[in-house]
């Protein structure tokens, strides 16, 4: 049987195409602000709207309801002294990266390179450096709020198929230990912390900025410590007030 004309040329056009595609001039890879689909910049505050007795205040030794928690977990929780932590110049164990986006804080987010998102807080004055592309080294080994590198998430699959949108998926790993409640609950050197960064915005226009995180430590959690925190934009920094890292 004959082949049509249609058929014929097929993969000679196909090819050409392949030529055409190969020879068009890439541009320039872009920075992560220039492939930035949200905008996190600005002041943010935390919205405590669950956990509140361990968040706004601090817990007893030995309250760690809600975290499941190896005997080795346990065993450093209820043991935990703050007057000890202050003494050894760990008062700020508490404002680890791990536990960090849980205390009732300000954030400024900026861009302090054109590939690294820094955000500061008001409480405890901790800076996490978020690296994007080529800025992604170990630089933090060894820190309270480790070493994060990050990618922007530019689409999902939906009910429909591919949906465009856009969130910041982050992994940090290398830091100090520190404590997931301010009472001392423990995860370690080892731990690693899986982070998304969500863009909402409520029916009058108001932006939220929603952190999940996800903290893996099989030395001292029993389970994925998992949790979703929520920030409110605010239109300046009038109320950024930096204070000291508190113990209890």
């Amino acid at each position: 049987m004959r082949k049509s004309v249609k058929q014929s040329l097929l993969p000679v056009l196909l090819i050409l195409v392949a030529i055409q595609v190969m020879a068009q001039p890439q541009g320039e890879a872009q920075s992560a602000r220039e492939a930035a689909p949200i905008d996190f910049i600005g002041y943010w505050v935390a919205l405590v709207t669950e956990d509140w007795r361990y968040r706004m205040l601090t817990a007893p030794v030995g309250d760690f309801e809600g975290i499941g928690l190896t005997s080795k977990g346990r065993e450093i929780a209820n043991a935990w002294d703050p007057e000890a932590d202050l003494e050894s110049g760990n008062a700020c164990k508490a404002y680890g990266v791990g536990g960090l986006m849980r205390i009732p804080t300000r954030l400024n987010i900026t861009w302090a390179s054109d590939n690294i998102l820094q955000i500061d807080t008001d409480a405890g004055m901790q800076t996490r450096l978020v690296k994007f592309g080529d800025a992604q080294d170990t630089v933090g080994t060894g820190s309270l709020q480790g070493v994060t590198n990050a990618q922007w998430l530019l689409e999902r699959e939906g009910r429909f198929g591919p949906v465009i949108w856009g969130s910041i998926e982050a992994e940090t790993t290398d830091m100090a230990p520190g404590y997931l409640r301010r009472n001392g609950v423990p995860y370690g050197a080892q731990a690693q912390l899986k982070e998304y960064f969500e863009l909402l915005v409520g029916g009058d226009g108001t932006e939220y900025l929603t952190v999940i995180s996800i903290l893996d430590d099989p030395e001292h959690l029993s389970q994925l410590f998992t949790t979703s925190t929520n920030f409110k934009r605010e239109t300046n920094g009038s109320n950024w007030n930096p204070t000291e890292c508190l113990v209890r």
